[in-house]
C-alpha cells in the first residue's frame, strides 16, 4: 500500500506535492479533499454536507460542485467502495487513484469543446497557407496544452479543466452575440467554484452595456432609449432561477450562514503558505527586509517581534513587523479600486468581445494582486482568457508571454521533489518555446514582441531555477533559512506578474477607438 504523498502543513489548495504524471502510484493532498467529498456527499443527507468535519478538508465549495461530487461517487461505488466511507481517512488504492484520475481526464471533454467554440470566434482576417501558423490553431493548442492547467489537474489534482470549460463557453457564448446563453453558463460555473465572483464585473457590465443597451449613438455613447426591461428581466431571472437551485434547499434549511461560513473562511490569513507572486508577496518581503535593518541598526526591538512567521509553510493569521498589517477588508477595498477602471472602460470605451475579454483579465489579474489569501493557481484565471487577445494582436502577444512564462514559473515549487523536476522542467519547456516561436511567426511582420528589457527579466528566470533547485540544497542556508527558494520565486515572478498587470492597463486605459467600434 503506498504513504500518502509528502505535503506541507498547509490547505489543500497549496498542492506542495509530490505526484509524477498519470502514475497510480503516489497521489497528493487533493486526492483525500475530493475522496473526502466523495464519501460526505454519497453517505450524509443534504443538511450534513456543510456541517461534517471528521477530515480536516471540509467541504468548502459551492453546492453545485458537492452535486458535482455525489454524481461522481456514484460511479466511484463501482472501483472502490471503500473509498465512499468517511472514517477512511487518506485511503488509496489503485482503483481509487485510477478512477479520480479517470474523472479529470474524462470531464476535460467539456474544456475541449469550449475551445472549439473559441477558436471559431478568432478573427480569420491572419489566415495562413499553413495551418500551424493559423491563429485558431494556435490558440488551441496555447489552451489545450496550457503548461500550468496540465500539472495542477494532471499531476497536481483538481478539476479545474471542467471549470474552465464553463467559462470559456460562456466567453465564446457572448462573443456570438448568444447572451443568455453565456449568463446562464456563467451563473452556473459560479455555484461551482466561487473564485469566479473576480470576473463577475466584466460579465455584469458588458451584459448591461451590450445585452440590455440596444443601441449606441454615432459617437459611441450610449443610446439610453434602448434599454430593454424585458432583457434584463430574463437576466435577473437567469441568476435568481439558477441561485434558488443551488443554495434554495440550504436557505430552506436555515444553512445559509454555515455554507457561507464555509466557502470564505477569513482566518486562513493574507497569504497561502507559499505566497502567490502578487502585491501582497512584494509588501511581505518589504516588510520582512525593513525588519531585517531595523534589528541590525537597534531599530527594533527583538523581543517585540511577532512569533508567527509569514514564511513558516503555515496557513494562519499574522501580525507584520513593520508595516501596517492587512485586513480582509483593506484586501477587498484594494481589489474593488483596481478594478473600477477597467469596469469604467468597458462601459464607456464599448469594443464589443475583445474589450469584455480584456476588462476580464484584468478583472482577474486585479482580484490576484490584491485579493486576500490567493492561490498561486488562480494566475491561470487571467492566463487562459488572455491566450484569446494573445493571437489577436501583437501587443496583447508580448503580455500574454511576460504574464503566462512568469505565471507558469511560479507553480514550479507545487511540485518539489526530485523525480518531478524534469517533468515541470521538459513540460514548461517545450509550451514555452512554442509559445513564443509560434507567436512571433503570427506577428512576424510588425515589431519584436519583447524589448531588450523584459527579454532580460525572463531569461533570468533560467538562474534563478538553477540557484534555487541546485546551489541552495548544498549551502548552509538551507537548514537555518529553507524559506529563501519561495521567497525569491513569488518576489521575482510578482515583479513580472505586476508589470504584466500594469502594461495591460496601459494598452486599454490609452487605445482609441475607431470609428467602426464606436458605431457598434
Amino acid at each position: 500500500m503506498p504513504t500518502l504523498c509528502e505535503t506541507s502543513n498547509d490547505e489543500h489548495g497549496t498542492g506542495t506535492t509530490a505526484c509524477p504524471l498519470l502514475l497510480a502510484e503516489t497521489y497528493s493532498t487533493d486526492f483525500e479533499v475530493h475522496r473526502n467529498w466523495l464519501a460526505i456527499t454519497h453517505n450524509l443527507p443534504l443538511s450534513q454536507w456543510y456541517y461534517e468535519a471528521t477530515s480536516e478538508w471540509t467541504l468548502d465549495y459551492p453546492p453545485f460542485f458537492a452535486w458535482f461530487e455525489y454524481a461522481l461517487s456514484h460511479i466511484a461505488k463501482y472501483f472502490d467502495p471503500k473509498m465512499l466511507v468517511i472514517e477512511n481517512l487518506n485511503y488509496t488504492s489503485r482503483a481509487t487513484i485510477f478512477f479520480q484520475r479517470f474523472s479529470v481526464i474524462f470531464t476535460d471533454i467539456l474544456f475541449i469543446y469550449a475551445v472549439r467554440e473559441c477558436c471559431r470566434c478568432v478573427d480569420g482576417k491572419r489566415a495562413a497557407k499553413d495551418i500551424l501558423e493559423k491563429p485558431t490553431f494556435i490558440l488551441a493548442v496555447l489552451l489545450l496544452w496550457n503548461f500550468g492547467l496540465l500539472i495542477v489537474d494532471h499531476i497536481h489534482f483538481q478539476y479545474n479543466g471542467f471549470l474552465f470549460g464553463l467559462m470559456l463557453l460562456s466567453v465564446a457564448r457572448l462573443c456570438q452575440k448568444r447572451y443568455l446563453e453565456g449568463a446562464l453558463l456563467f451563473a452556473v460555473l459560479l455555484h461551482f467554484k466561487h473564485i469566479y465572483v473576480y470576473v463577475a464585473p466584466a460579465y455584469g457590465i458588458y451584459l448591461l452595456r451590450s445585452y440590455c443597451f440596444t443601441a449606441n449613438n454615432a459617437d459611441g455613447s450610449l443610446k439610453w432609449r434602448s434599454f430593454s426591461l424585458l432583457h434584463v428581466t430574463l437576466l435577473g431571472l437567469i441568476v435568481c432561477l439558477v441561485s434558488a437551485l443551488s443554495l434554495g434547499p440550504f436557505i430552506v434549511l436555515g444553512q445559509l450562514p454555515q455554507v457561507i461560513s464555509r466557502l470564505f473562511p477569513f482566518k486562513r490569513g493574507l497569504c497561502h503558505a507559499y505566497w502567490a507572486p502578487n502585491f501582497w508577496a512584494l509588501y511581505n518581503a518589504m516588510d520582512k527586509a525593513l525588519t531585517i535593518f531595523g534589528l541590525r541598526c537597534n531599530f527594533l526591538d527583538p523581543t517585540k517581534i511577532p512569533k508567527a512567521s509569514m514564511t513558516g509553510g503555515l496557513v494562519q493569521e499574522f501580525q507584520h513587523t513593520v508595516l501596517p498589517s492587512v485586513t480582509p477588508l483593506a484586501t477587498l477595498i484594494c481589489t474593488f479600486i483596481s478594478i473600477l477602471p477597467s469596469v469604467f472602460c468597458l462601459w464607456f470605451k464599448p469594443q464589443g468581445p475583445r474589450g469584455f475579454l480584456q476588462c476580464l483579465v484584468l478583472c482577474a489579474l486585479s482580484s490576484f494582486m490584491f485579493g486576500w489569501h490567493v492561490h498561486e493557481k488562480a494566475i491561470l484565471l487571467a492566463i487562459l482568457p488572455l491566450s484569446l487577445l494573445s493571437v489577436q494582436r501583437a501587443k496583447d502577444a508580448g503580455i500574454y508571454l511576460i504574464l503566462t512564462t512568469t505565471g507558469h514559473f511560479s507553480l514550479f515549487p507545487l511540485l518539489f521533489t526530485p523525480p518531478e523536476l524534469p517533468i515541470k522542467i521538459l513540460l514548461m519547456l517545450l509550451f514555452t518555446v512554442y509559445s513564443f516561436s509560434s507567436l512571433k511567426s503570427l506577428f512576424r511582420r510588425e515589431r519584436p514582441l519583447l524589448n531588450w528589457l523584459e527579454t532580460i527579466y525572463l531569461v533570468q528566470l533560467v538562474p534563478l531555477e538553477i540557484f534555487c533547485e541546485f546551489i541552495f540544497p548544498l549551502t548552509p542556508w538551507k537548514q537555518h533559512f529553507p524559506f529563501i527558494p519561495l521567497l525569491m520565486t513569488s518576489v521575482y515572478c510578482a515583479l513580472g506578474v505586476t508589470y504584466a498587470w500594469l502594461k495591460l492597463y496601459v494598452s486599454v486605459l490609452t487605445e482609441r477607438i475607431s470609428v467602426r467600434q464606436k458605431a457598434e
